[in-house]
């Protein structure tokens, strides 16, 4: 068994490429060495600014015989899907092809029959195809060639068995070289076996394992921190970048002028975060220190003393920025903002920021009794919401959207609960965020993201696959989890048509298109929910009941599942698959028994079974549950009947009772779910 060591050296790749592309590569040889039914023992991947790599050990030296059929398309398939089976496996005609028949007709057959031969030879001819063809989201093109790569590629490293496997990719040759840092040791490295990999470049100051980088990142953040009796400001995003950004962390300490720090901690943060890469630091009593911390790629002698005075420099400007802006946007209210939202345009076909503003505003105050939020103040939030768009501060550093809202609000002496609400509104903005902590700004996040909804499905813009321009999933996702996680009964359909009217749709179109809308909501709801571990199909059967309140579908699957979980729930499903299967045969619907056509006990017994739950209802939350505890007390009746009664008997009326009998217990069941859609 042998190693393999395979590095593709190039300028600098986005950070936020490297782990995918890693991946890919990873993804790429493990394919191609399953074709030849090869499973190695280990593989490594490996990501870093200037590199991609790959060690692989327990590798043979020679590959097996290689036997395989491929199917292809269908002797009088399309002229194009033939071509397209013919040129993904490199023939130029169907004349190496072999056909086949089955029940669905004739069809094409590759057959492969390779005879072993070495590894490197095979990789020597796969290699070169897989780094043409290696997917990018962006890539480029440069000097007089045609390989599109994500940036300019260098160079080609890939040894097995300690020797060079040759190949050639645009000019570039593979050898047994790579390079280090490419200020502190750029000189060529030579590389026989994959196990010197990490070992060779460390002591060229690279770290090519991105975790390792990482840990290296925390920890010397965290202590320069500890060194001013700070705390870092921990943010796993910033971290995974700036890793990403470097092959030698060196974390460097750098100061805030004091001068700076009566600007908001959120513009502050912005800047270091957004714009400069910088960690940020809290004292012990939790505000934000005049500190910041940034990760260099380099050591140098004077222990970074001129990139800290350079990188303070450069923050000093953006600061300057920052509270220019702050001071301007203050010496005018939020208020008197709102004419200028007549000038911004929320979309082509829905208006202006000042229209969905107004909209915002009527239906905060519609949701605030549901939510036991003042609607007042609900509604003076909703209608200043959108206004700090049109200050200087946002349009400058526009992440910082609602929040500098709510300072302007609170300059402005709105009071805390408005500029709360304001500075909330965006949220959820992802799994990680929390919901508003104010009633009345989880009333105006509502608003804000029911009001998303409405406009694109009035102009029929909905998500469509992977596609989602407009983050709609996300707002019925924050939809979900403001009602969930504040346990709010609010029936969606009335307030879906009535965001409908706000854009002027009419009546009938409302009530369709609130349906549609429902129906989505449902669907984001069972993905919700999957993670939780509640079945898609057991909220499908809640939701088919025709509820739209989401925080009691919610409750009644969890309760469904736990029923159908027990032994006692799942007899009576395949019960209820049986029962509702010999009505269909049947077409009878009737529900109507008659007792006196009732003979057998056990039948007799079933029916007294079930006109003693007639009298429960579905009804709330806990009348639920009662009714799901009613259904168990059926499974022994419901069992004894189908081994004791034969359902088509001769007599034409018994036969009609009986299944009348069964029709009542599936539609007994039906008013607690629809068991039909259940898996």
């Amino acid at each position: 068994m042998t190693d393999l060591l395979l590095e593709l050296y190039s300028e600098e790749i986005p950070a936020g490429l490297q782990a995918s592309a890693a991946a890919q590569l990873e993804r790429h040889l493990l394919g191609f060495l399953k074709s030849f039914d090869v499973v190695p023992a280990q593989v490594n991947a490996y990501a870093a600014p200037q590199r991609l790599a790959l060690c692989v050990h327990g590798l043979p030296v020679n590959l097996p015989d290689r036997k395989e059929e491929k199917k292809g398309p269908r002797v009088d398939a399309p002229e194009k899907a033939i071509e397209g089976f013919l040129r993904a496996n490199q023939l130029d005609s169907v004349e190496a092809l072999q056909i086949r028949d089955d029940k669905k007709g004739a069809f094409y057959v590759l057959e492969i029959d390779e005879p072993g031969r070495p590894l490197a030879e095979a990789l020597a001819g796969f290699l070169p195809d897989m780094i043409r063809g290696f997917q990018w989201p962006k890539s480029m093109r440069w000097g007089d060639g045609s390989l599109r790569w994500v940036r300019p590629l260098r160079g080609l490293l890939c040894v097995l068995d300690g020797a060079i496997v040759p190949f050639e990719v645009d000019g570039l040759n593979s050898g047994n070289t790579t390079f280090g840092h490419r200020f502190m040791a750029p000189e060529a490295i030579t590389l026989t076996h994959a196990n010197d990999y990490l070992g060779s470049l460390e002591k060229a100051f690279v770290l090519a394992d991105a975790p390792v980088r990482e840990a290296m990142v925390m920890e010397g953040a965290s202590q320069l921190a500890v060194s001013v009796g700070c705390t870092l400001v921990e943010d796993l995003g910033l971290m995974r970048e700036t890793a990403g950004l470097v092959e030698w962390p060196v974390p460097l300490l750098g100061s805030i002028d004091g001068e700076f720090m009566d600007v908001p901690e959120e513009v502050l943060v912005s800047v270091m975060r957004t714009h400069q890469k910088y960690f940020a630091l809290r004292t012990p009593e939790g505000n934000l220190a005049p500190y910041f911390i940034t990760i260099s790629n380099i050591e140098t002698p004077d222990n970074g003393a001129a990139i800290i005075n350079g990188n303070q420099r450069v923050l000093r400007a953006r600061l300057s920025d920052g509270r220019f802006f702050w001071d301007q946007d203050r010496k005018e209210t939020l208020q008197s903002r709102l004419p200028a939202l007549e000038k911004v345009t929320f979309q082509a076909k829905l208006g202006t920021v000042a229209e969905k503003a107004e909209r915002i505003s009527k239906l905060a105050e519609a949701l605030a009794p549901a939510l036991k939020a003042d609607a007042k103040l609900s509604a003076q939030a909703g209608r200043l919401a959108k206004a700090d768009l049109t200050s200087g501060m946002v349009y400058e550093f526009p992440e910082l959207q609602g929040i500098m809202g709510g300072y302007y609000a609170a300059h402005d002496g709105l009071g805390e609960v408005v500029a709360a609400a304001i500075r909330n509104h965006y949220s959820p903005q992802g799994p990680d965020d929390a919901i508003p902590e104010t009633a009345e700004g989880r009333a105006v996040a509502l608003a804000d993201k029911l009001d998303m909804l409405a406009g694109f499905w009035s102009i029929d813009e909905k998500p469509t696959g992977s596609k989602d321009p407009y983050a709609l999933r996300r707002a019925a996702l924050g939809i979900l989890r403001i009602l969930l996680e504040t346990k709010t009964r609010l029936p969606l359909r009335p307030i879906f048509e009535t965001g409908f009217s706000l854009y002027g749709m009419k009546a009938e179109a409302q009530a369709t298109h609130a349906t549609d809308l429902v129906s989505f909501i449902a669907d984001r709801l069972k993905a919700h929910l999957r993670d939780q571990g509640v079945r898609h199909d057991v909220v499908s059967a809640i939701f088919a009941l025709g509820s739209d309140d989401v925080f009691e579908i919610v409750q009644r699957a969890q309760s469904l599942q736990s029923f159908l979980a027990q032994e006692d729930g799942a007899n009576l499903q395949a019960a209820f698959n049986r029962a509702n299967g010999i009505c269909q045969k049947a077409d009878h619907t009737a529900i109507q028994v008659d007792e006196a056509l009732l003979v057998e006990p056990a039948e007799q017994a079933l029916s007294q079974a079930i006109a003693g739950l007639n009298d429960l209802e579905v009804g709330d939350l806990e009348s639920y549950d009662a009714y799901l505890d009613g259904l168990a007390t059926l499974r022994a009746p419901v069992d004894a009947f189908f081994e004791a009664v034969m359902v088509n008997d001769d007599d034409a009326k018994i036969r009609h009772n009986r299944l009348s009998l069964l029709q009542a217990l599936v539609h007994l069941m039906r008013q607690a779910a629809a068991f039909d859609v259940i898996e």
